[in-house]
């Protein structure tokens, strides 16, 4: 089931996903308006006017788009519309549907939120939630009494939604690997609001019906607090940012016109985000391809400042380019090049038969070409403590966060006890094979024939990495700290086995519809 789950959700793009989940919940809510005024006695949903959730719709998606279209041809840069589309729906969501002057306030808050995606942002990269930004400017004027603005009433959290808004934020929580956080802002949240009714000698099960039935806090958790771009980069910072937003949703407070509100509150943790991560927009200028096999390429790249990783970690890059399949212009690299002060960055990527236009377009690149970076994180980052031995297994181009490690350690003389378990159905060549011997890791290798191998390799021989084989090539794996990198297929099975196995830690980082 994982794997199915895994390969099905990885031919999709993370916005995407994002974008077909909450189309989906806008038109199951519409039906039940729908419903509602054709059978009042129904009561499906608090909306009873399905021509009011139509337009506000409209309109937040017109005013977004337009603000976003204009904005980013004064500034020069490619807008990218299925992140304004996201973003429109929100406003949609969170602002109650009208017919009157509530539907101008729906499209300043969409204007707002463009505006705060360029204008509130270092070098290129936006600080907060552009949907946040909007909703809460337009709550602060609704707090003054100004020109008759809407607060923010989060429609969405209704019990007549909870299972469209529940599945649509599992599955995007799933596909970004952010389950914990979602489960941490719940539980922080949940305790929270339990506590708080103890304390007023109100039953505790009403909070927790209270919390999930008439709340939006599993929306937000799913929808909103885990957007990438504002996340900082390390999981356990992501955590803290979730229990520290929670916190400020769930405890009641007001300093003049702001309150425990959730876009103030998400503000927040976008914040303190933007304090821990990467700082500014990173900009890369290309400098070449270099073929690994028949089927991998290196791509080097000349950051303009410095960028600060961790061997292991990834880059999100953005290529603009036109016939855009459904998988998008943004996609998630590993970084196989070692953190340096002044060299490039390296990203190596595989051409299958039916590549992505994405793909075709990197790999179609002109040296000199710029292309943007967005975010840089994950966890997938080897201890600090060198004696450690480890185990790292690659599955295909799941080799590149250990090319960038192994590289790392190199540099730095670092004398770590290392088996590297490479499986690879690719002829040809075998990607950093210099790198490898140079590491002073002794790799097992699955694959086709490779001919003669440096003193310390051993061939395992051709087909699948089982986890008896994998027991069989390194007895003491149970005893080493163990790394799983490629397709989901292989990292669930290996991960498994090896807990079966004895292993304590397995790290995993999988390449989803890669």
């Amino acid at each position: 089931m994982k794997q199915w789950l895994d390969r099905s959700t990885g031919r999709v793009t993370m916005y995407r996903t994002v974008l077909l989940s909450l189309i989906g919940i806008a038109v199951i809510a519409f039906v039940l308006s729908l419903l509602t005024f054709l059978v009042p006695s129904l009561n499906l949903i608090g909306l009873t006017d399905p021509l009011a959730m139509v337009a506000s719709a409209a309109v937040a998606i017109v005013a977004t788009n337009a603000s976003n279209f204009a904005i980013s041809r004064v500034l020069r840069v490619e807008p990218h519309y299925e992140s304004s589309h996201i973003t429109a729906l929100l406003i949609f969501f969170i602002i109650p549907p009208s017919l009157d002057l509530g539907l101008l306030w729906i499209a300043a808050a969409g204007v707002l939120a463009s505006i705060s995606k360029y204008l509130v942002a270092v070098r290129g990269r936006h600080i907060f939630n552009p949907a946040a930004v909007g909703v809460f400017v337009v709550g602060l004027l609704a707090y003054a009494g100004i020109g008759g603005a809407p607060f923010a009433q989060w429609w969405v959290g209704t019990p007549y939604l909870l299972v469209p808004v529940a599945l649509g934020a599992l599955l995007i929580l799933y596909r970004t690997q952010r389950l914990t956080l979602g489960v941490v802002f719940v539980l922080v949240g949940l305790a929270a609001v339990v506590v708080r009714n103890l304390v007023a000698g109100f039953p505790p099960l009403d909070a927790v019906s209270t919390f999930f039935l008439s709340s939006p806090a599993v929306f937000f958790a799913g929808f909103m607090l885990s957007e990438p771009l504002t996340l900082p980069p390390r999981r356990w910072q992501q955590l803290l940012e979730a229990g520290i937003v929670a916190l400020l949703t769930t405890i009641p407070f007001s300093v003049g016109l702001v309150s425990n509100t959730p876009q103030f509150a998400l503000l927040v943790g976008n914040l303190l985000a933007f304090l821990v991560g990467q700082r500014r927009g990173i900009r890369l200028t290309y400098l070449g391809k270099t073929q690994l096999n028949d089927t991998t390429w290196e791509l080097a790249f000349q950051p303009a400042r410095r960028v600060r990783f961790l061997p292991g970690q990834y880059m999100e890059l953005t290529i603009p380019h036109t016939k855009v399949d459904f998988r998008g212009r943004r996609r998630y690299f590993s970084i196989a090049s070692a953190p340096s002060e002044t060299g490039p960055l390296t990203f190596a990527i595989t051409m299958p038969t039916k590549a992505s236009s994405f793909k075709h377009a990197l790999l179609a690149l002109e040296p000199g070409a710029v292309v943007h970076g967005t975010s840089v994180g994950g966890d997938f980052a080897l201890p600090r403590d060198v004696a450690k031995p480890l185990l790292l297994v690659a599955g295909g181009i799941g080799i590149t966060p250990f090319a960038s490690q192994l590289a790392h350690a190199v540099e730095r003389g670092e004398k770590r006890d290392v088996v590297l378990v490479y499986a690879t159905s690719a002829t040809g060549p075998l990607p950093y094979r210099e790198l490898l011997e140079r590491s002073g890791a002794r790799v097992v290798l699955y694959g086709p024939e490779p001919g003669t191998l440096p003193a310390g390799w051993v061939y395992g021989g051709e087909g699948r990495v089982t986890g008896e084989r994998l027991a069989s090539a390194v007895p003491d794996a149970a005893t080493r700290r163990a790394f799983v990198s490629g397709p989901p297929a292989l990292v669930n099975d290996l991960r498994r086995a090896l807990r079966s196995q004895g292993a304590r830690r397995v790290h995993a980082d999988y390449f989803s519809g890669y």
